[in-house]
């Protein structure tokens, strides 16, 4: 009976409809903070910061041997990041795949997928270590430059964001999908970046003033890992602008006179996030229903020097109509929708390009100022050792006299 009191004195009425928002929103809060969106000052996801700090904290440097990848993603699921293997793996494969990443955080070695969509190979058979991009995004961590929190059993701590030298959010884009929002950030140029950050930070008391079009003049355009070429610099600007826009990409292709005296199109750049086995299947099947009549031959010649997709024309052919229909009929044209969202002190943001700048040097700012604060607290206790040693040297005969009178 009593049981029966206790189990029915924990029962209590709800309204539903509240209940549900409520439990909703924490879960869409959940997927967003913690899974799905980049924070605005390292660029990292959870996912991916765990990774990196779990290779740091492994010895995994560059210029060290390399580790089974099951390794890795074992001490990840571990300490830090308790959910699917696959999706831990997935995440850091991804970082050393030169088709995705404009900058590469992870070294590679062994089949790390490619961009025919082939999937990367078992983890027990791949290895990794970091590159040094990744090693300057972990640069100073041990200096008491970034704030760590308890990981899921709180058993350890773990860093709430990276040092971040290099401002990974725009060099290597971003994208994720959570409840009723989404990011898709474009890879951008190093060099383009560090004079934007430059100017911003020659200029900081005007800042205001700074427009996007003083910022493109060091940032011209995304820079994406696979090549290709954008059609066009209205989708750029609002993008910049505002934080969201549509960028039109195309492959790069070239129309060649073959020795037989017919015409071939070469693809060598295809646009980002393309699959190419698609791409060269989509034309196939574009010729099997006659949309496009004027090609006699299709193959893929890429190797290791780089991409070559060669279609053979008919005698008679025009070439430039024929690339204008792939581009009209397939992905060699493609469209990146731009929505620069990330999370700024915890909150989502749509951020535009100065914004997401002014985020990274404020960031750097409070790094570099507590690794200061931390070598001068380093450096103010060796002086108190020094002041005892120079202490004790001028009063030399003393202390040896302390020491032989000493009993042991």
């Amino acid at each position: 009976m009593a049981e029966e009191n206790l189990i029915a004195g924990n029962i209590e009425s709800v309204d539903i409809d509240a209940q549900m928002r409520e439990a909703y929103l924490d879960y869409a809060m959940s997927v967003i903070v913690a899974r799905a969106l980049p924070d605005a000052r390292d660029g990292m996801k959870p996912v991916h910061r765990r990774i990196l700090y779990a290779m740091h904290e492994l010895g995994l440097r560059s210029n060290t041997s390399y580790k089974k990848s099951a390794r890795i993603v074992g001490e990840v699921l571990g300490k830090y990041h308790p959910h699917g293997d696959s999706a831990v793996y997935e995440s850091m494969a991804r970082m050393a795949q030169d088709f995705s990443m404009r900058y590469l955080l992870v070294d590679g070695q062994g089949n790390f997928g490619s961009v025919d969509g082939d999937a990367p190979a078992a983890m027990r058979y791949t290895e990794a270590r970091l590159q040094k991009m990744a090693e300057e995004m972990l640069a100073d961590l041990e200096k008491e430059t970034v704030d760590y929190g308890p990981n899921f059993d709180d058993s350890l701590q773990e860093p709430l964001v990276l040092p971040a030298r290099l401002p990974n959010l725009l060099l290597n884009g971003a994208s994720g999908i959570a409840v009723g929002m989404a990011t898709n950030i474009p890879p951008q140029n190093l060099r383009e970046l560090t004079g934007a950050i430059n100017y911003l930070i020659d200029n900081y008391e005007k800042v205001d003033d700074i427009t996007v079009e003083d910022l493109m003049k060091f940032v011209q355009g995304p820079d994406f890992p696979t090549g290709g070429m954008i059609v066009g610099t209205e989708g750029i600007v609002s993008a910049y602008g505002t934080g969201r826009g549509r960028i039109v990409m195309r492959g790069i292709a070239h129309i060649e006179e073959t020795k037989a005296g017919r015409y071939q199109i070469n693809i060598t750049e295809i646009p980002y996030q393309v699959n190419k086995s698609s791409l060269i299947e989509r034309i196939a099947e574009l010729v099997r229903e006659d949309k496009i009549d004027q090609i006699s031959d299709l193959r893929d010649e890429s190797d290791k020097r780089g991409m070559s997709i060669i279609i053979e024309l008919k005698r008679n052919a025009q070439p430039k109509k024929v690339l204008n229909q792939l581009y009209k009929y397939t992905a060699l044209q493609s469209t990146f929708g731009v929505q620069m969202l990330a999370l700024v002190d915890g909150e989502p943001r749509t951020l535009p390009l100065k914004r997401l700048l002014q985020i990274f040097i404020d960031h750097r700012q409070t790094v570099i100022t507590r690794r200061s604060q931390f070598d001068l607290n380093k450096a103010k206790a060796r002086q108190h050792i020094l002041d005892g040693y120079l202490i004790a040297l001028n009063n030399i005969d003393a202390v040896i006299k302390v020491i032989r009178e000493a009993e042991d």
